[in-house]
């Protein structure tokens, strides 16, 4: 049996202490802050990146230089046989194109896969490729597998201000006036690689009886499984460092869904600098079933 190595971007939530609880491999994703670069976890902390977000520092995005997936690849490849690279969704960044570019080189050995998915559903991603790499699959059969069910999950996210997609030009200075007027708390979806507008609430409240609505409705007709959910992982993430609402959310949830260890995250930074603080997710990622 092959040995097989999951890798992974900071994209997917997982730390650096967790890769090393789950076995698998996380590449920090780059960040410049006023002109000065920083890796998720590895020099810029959750608590000192809201505290720049907050000052309003010049904050961008980028994605890992290809030499330091490379070298990453090269050092795992010396122990493992095959790995199985699931990066961000290439809808939203253009660091898997580059990541599949780079594998070609590898004559096989390294998978790139492109199963669309951000936050709680990549990081699912990466637990279910650990999981079927356990079972004997190769890093090609799980790739196909992965690319087969990647729209088998959902994310539903508001946010409790908008002035950050507004910054980022997500919507344009006259609907975020407008929206902070009326405080309105859009809700949004991800599903695949676009981020679209999903529904408006006026309250945080009604927000999130609006995305627990969301995934039954989910649950019940686009992933064409039972009303309890036991097919699907149930999962929420939030943006800063208080955690009562997400918290909270989860206790109503496992209410609804008994049974359901509902799975708490912080929500990646890369995702996180354009939404801001104080953003809220459910998410559902459908269940291996082979």
């Amino acid at each position: 049996m092959a040995r097989i190595v999951i890798v992974t971007d900071s994209n997917s939530g997982i730390t650096q202490r967790q890769a090393e609880e789950y076995g698998v491999a996380v590449l920090p994703m780059p960040f410049f802050i006023d002109g000065e670069c920083y890796y998720e976890d590895k020099n810029l902390s959750q608590e000192e990146f809201y505290k720049k977000l907050e000052q309003d520092a010049d904050i961008s995005t980028s994605q890992p230089a290809p030499g330091d997936v490379l070298e990453l690849w090269d050092s795992l490849l010396e122990e493992y046989d095959e790995i199985v690279h699931i990066p961000m969704s290439s809808g939203l960044s253009g660091s898997c194109e580059m990541a599949m570019g780079l594998a070609r080189e590898y004559g096989g050995r390294v998978q790139v896969v492109d199963n669309q998915r951000v936050s709680v559903t990549q990081r699912q991603s990466v637990l279910d490729a650990k999981e079927l790499a356990g079972r004997g699959w190769s890093a090609a059969q799980i790739k196909e597998y992965l690319e087969k069910t990647k729209f088998d999950s959902s994310i539903y996210i508001t946010v409790d201000t908008l002035k950050y997609l507004k910054k980022g030009g997500r919507i344009t200075p006259a609907v975020a006036a407008l929206g902070t007027l009326l405080r309105l708390k859009p809700v949004l979806q991800i599903q695949g690689e676009k981020l679209d507008t999903y529904s408006k609430a006026r309250t945080m409240k009604q927000a999130r009886q609006t995305m627990k609505q969301a995934i039954h409705d989910d649950f019940c007709g686009r992933f064409h499984t039972s009303p309890d959910a036991r097919e699907m992982h149930i999962q929420i993430a939030y943006t800063g460092v208080d955690q009562t609402e997400a918290l909270s959310l989860k206790q109503e949830l496992e209410e609804l869904y008994p049974g359901h260890d509902v799975v708490v995250n912080p929500l990646s930074l890369s995702v996180s600098c354009h939404i801001g603080p104080g953003a809220l997710a459910i998410a559902c990622t459908k269940k291996l079933d082979v």
